[in-house]
């Protein structure tokens, strides 16, 4: 009888955790860099999960290929001119999602140390106000592969 009760409690706890949500963990996916030449700008785009339990702020980034990392927004103005806004901060709710992609918020890579072709990957480190740093490994790709609408000839935004 002990044993059996001991199966069924071994076995209700691993169920448990193969189901339970990550708790107290920002995570990572589909992160991904476009291709830049040297001493130019590039970007690089992911998907943030908050299972912190609390809300937290991608507050920077930092990388050794390129000169400066930046949070941007890129936004439309009044005017119909595409711009792209440092950010201080981005708030990652509670349970909530925050997607980095383009034509929206991104980690700018400004000035280049080295050309970046579709194949190579990037360290990239994501600074957060209350969670630990995320350092992260980029494959770099070229939008084309990213899926979704083709961009006619024009450069993507980053």
């Amino acid at each position: 009888m002990k044993r059996r009760l001991m199966f069924v409690l071994a076995g209700t706890f691993l169920l448990s955790a193969c189901s339970a949500p990550k708790s107290n963990s920002i995570e990572v996916s589909n992160y991904w860099a476009r291709s830049g030449m040297k001493d130019g700008n590039g970007a690089a785009y992911m998907l943030l999960t908050n299972n912190a339990g609390q809300a937290d702020q991608l507050i920077g980034a930092s990388s050794d290929t390129a000169n400066a990392v930046e949070i941007h927004l890129s936004q439309m103005s009044v005017d119909g001119v595409m711009q792209m806004i440092h950010q201080q901060s981005v708030a990652i709710g509670s349970g909530a999602e925050l997607e980095l992609k383009p034509g929206s918020y991104h980690i700018m890579l400004i000035g280049l140390k080295q050309d970046l072709n579709v194949g190579d990957h990037i360290t990239l480190t994501l600074h957060f106000k209350y969670h630990a740093d995320i350092t992260l490994t980029v494959p770099v790709q070229d939008t084309a592969d990213m899926g979704g609408p083709g961009l006619g000839g024009h450069e993507p935004m980053p």
